[in-house]
């Protein structure tokens, strides 16, 4: 069926012969269709399958559902975008998709499971050796192992092992919305704190009828392009660092914190946590502090500026970045990556342009690059600039009017389908009540489940010493993969 984003729809109890649905998916797919969401829900004994795609060009979402007891047909050899949304089901349904390439555990999330614990693809050959970094990493970061299989310096294969941050996130929705639902959301991935509270929202808003004011809307943009803001600069910084190019590094380190301590201002929280909530946000903007943050907006954006131009003005860091990672055209849209590392590509989907939300209206972006290293920071660049326009032009006009709306009963056995362009990309929450109009469920799709994939991609070819810079460039998120 058709479906509007952010609108309800009746969630059909019979949905598709099997047959007609495999049909149905591989045609639509094969068509332009980009998997938002591929997952099975437990029903009456059985599973039922739901495939949400969309159709980028034309900003159109249709939604497939079909019931299975038990093996199911595998697209991921036609569609590689769906190899990783197979692998889940099999994983937490039980459910084989006969004819995947290869079921690795997603999550290791079936009753005795151990995280890491599974079969690694290796390669053989004369001299070929692997390489293991972590799932302990130095510093503040989450686990996750990667495996190389490399011939001296180069990468015949990167196999990541991710899973070891999986809180079963996901069935914390059931049963909601209710006072901890927003803090759950706001908590899938720490530093998408605003996209996900505002996927979640706009999911819990159509099922419960609200339209959202404009102020509201508004103010919730600010706030996302402050996140993005932070996110972008923090990366140029730690992109200079593993160039070993420090001016920039300490420049964008600081400039990060800048843009943290203005999404503080607004809420208190320097991850903007307890900003939104379903109808509005909590917070609102008044002449006097609109004005001092169109002042630091702007102060923070000259500096970002002075430091870009020190990182791109640089020779030795153009000749780190440009060649190394290389992502081409076909295997970004073959594996249906989103976001920054998208567009660097040459994939022109944005959510904001595609799938136009709250006061996104006749948004433009430029697509650049060639896919390596050099494209993804130069389109942080591009984003970072739009960023300051898009919040300098809302800072100037807010609309008047309230900042909230009641938010009633959820629609009973309805569903929804949510949309948002977080910093790293698209994010997608489908909720689905039952009929007591109370979730039923709620399937979240971060950008890095899109996205990891492309960084094994992208060093393959490569030197096992580019796995920093790679890895950065595309700065994935293991909490939001693992949910």
């Amino acid at each position: 069926m058709n479906v509007e984003h952010f609108s309800s729809f009746d969630f059909a109890a019979s949905g598709l012969d099997p047959g007609l649905f495999f049909d149905t998916a591989a045609s639509r797919l094969a068509a332009g269709g980009r998997a938002l969401a591929y997952f099975a829900l437990p029903e009456d004994g059985a599973h039922r399958l739901v495939l949400a795609a969309g159709f980028d060009r034309s900003g159109r979402v249709e939604v497939y559902s079909t019931l299975v007891g038990g093996p199911f047909r595998s697209l991921t050899s036609s569609f590689p975008q769906l190899h990783l949304f197979e692998r889940e089901i099999f994983e937490t349904a039980g459910l084989k998709p006969e004819g995947h390439p290869w079921l690795k555990p997603v999550r290791f999330n079936t009753p005795g499971a151990v995280p890491g614990a599974a079969a690694h693809f290796t390669v053989h050959g004369s001299q070929v050796h692997e390489v293991a970094v972590g799932p302990v990493h130095a510093g503040v970061i989450e686990p996750g192992h990667f495996r190389f299989q490399c011939h001296g310096e180069k990468v015949f294969h990167l196999e990541m092992m991710l899973g070891y941050q999986h809180r079963g996130a996901e069935k914390r929705f059931i049963g909601g919305p209710d006072a901890r639902s927003i803090h759950y959301a706001e908590t899938l991935a720490g530093d998408t704190t605003i996209g996900h509270a505002w996927a979640y929202c706009g999911a819990v808003e159509a099922l419960g009828g609200v339209n959202v004011p404009k102020r509201a809307q508004t103010l919730r943009g600010i706030m996302l392009e402050l996140e993005r803001l932070a996110n972008h600069t923090g990366d140029l910084g730690a992109l200079s660092g593993d160039a070993a190019y420090l001016p920039a590094a300490s420049f964008c380190g600081r400039l990060r914190g800048d843009f943290l301590n203005m999404t503080a201002l607004v809420c208190g929280s320097r991850f903007g946590r307890n900003m939104l909530k379903p109808g509005g946000v909590n917070f609102d903007l008044d002449a006097a502090l609109a004005g001092d943050l169109k002042r630091l907006l702007g102060a923070a954006y000259r500096d970002v500026e002075n430091a870009v131009a020190l990182l791109f003005g640089t020779s030795s860091v153009r000749d780190r970045f440009e060649g190394t990672g290389l992502l081409s055209k076909e295997a970004a849209e073959g594996l249906g990556i989103v976001g920054p590392a998208a567009r660097a590509s040459g994939v022109g989907i944005d959510t904001r342009r595609n799938y136009p939300y709250g006061p996104y209206e006749n948004f433009t972006l430029g697509v650049s690059g060639s896919g390596d290293v050099y494209s993804r920071a130069y389109v942080r660049w591009l984003e970072i600039q739009k960023s300051a326009e898009l919040i300098s032009g809302w800072l100037d006009s807010l609309p008047p009017g309230p900042v909230e709306a009641d938010c009633g009963p959820l629609k009973p056995s309805g569903a929804a389908v949510s949309l948002i362009e977080g910093w790293r990309g698209q994010i997608c929450h489908f909720a689905l009540t039952g009929p007591d109009g109370k979730l039923r469920a709620c399937k979240v799709v971060d950008p890095s489940f899109h996205n990891w994939q492309a960084l094994a991609m992208a060093l393959r070819g490569g030197a096992v010493s580019d796995f920093p810079l790679c890895n950065k460039s595309f700065n994935l998120s293991y909490c939001g993969h693992d949910l």
